[in-house]
């Protein structure tokens, strides 16, 4: 049976959500607002994000999911096969082991007078250490608020991202041609190196974001892509 999907390009359709007729309506990795939430527990009783918006990481959603639904064991079942495909997915990659990996947000190739990047609290980043990549000193170190799940340095700066060995990012080749044209962030070694992970605007662009369907749905591939670069890396 097809799940009914749901259209939030303008928030949360709550009609069509109540016409589902939720037993239980589960948010642990969401954006909702207070108001969201009042409205959604006229519906059902809600399961909500424990601290930040889009901030809990993978097995604590899977925790407070399943806790939800009352199905611990499942929940507990769950995180240690995606543990095991994980172990398994990274075992075929021994040259990913701490290679210190930067995520850039979605950049402008206008405008490359900063570099924008997910900090450490950010799960596609925290996402890193899952697959044994560690996050650079220069990211730790710029990544001061754990409320930030992005941060900023300008592109004179750009030197202090010399302990890079692989960028992730979202775009296509042109993005990677913007960034070697650039005089200051082509010195990046990563961008030198050609050290580039790039997800497409495709539904393996979801690797990075790590959900309890999209990890095993592209697991795989992401791996394969963050090897290849690391193979160019230092």
């Amino acid at each position: 049976e097809v799940p009914v999907l749901f259209d939030e390009t303008d928030g949360i359709d709550f009609e069509a959500v109540a016409d589902t007729n939720p037993d239980v309506i589960l948010a642990g990795y969401s954006g909702l607002t207070q108001e969201d939430y009042d409205t959604l527990s006229e519906i059902a009783p809600v399961v909500a994000y424990p601290e930040a918006p889009w901030a809990t990481p993978w097995r604590e959603m899977i925790e407070i999911n399943a806790k939800g639904m009352g199905m611990e064991d499942e929940g507990e079942e769950l995180v240690a096969r995606l543990e095991g495909d994980i172990a398994e997915a990274v075992g075929e990659y021994p040259q990913l082991e701490g290679k210190a990996t930067m995520f850039l947000t979605h950049v402008d190739t206008t405008d490359l007078s900063e570099v924008s990047f997910y900090t450490p609290f950010d799960t596609r980043s925290a996402f890193f250490e899952d697959l044994g990549l560690s996050t650079p000193a220069s990211v730790t170190e710029a990544s001061t608020d754990p409320e930030q799940f992005s941060g900023t340095v300008s592109a004179e700066q750009v030197d202090v991202f010399d302990d890079v060995d692989i960028i992730v990012t979202y775009g296509d080749q042109a993005l990677v041609d913007a960034l070697n044209a650039d005089p200051l962030l082509s010195q990046i070694p990563a961008v030198k190196s050609g050290a580039i992970v790039l997800l497409p605007d495709t539904p393996l662009g979801t690797a990075a974001n790590p959900t309890p369907l999209a990890i095993s749905w592209v697991l795989g591939d992401y791996v394969s892509m963050l090897a290849e670069a690391a193979d160019k890396g230092r």
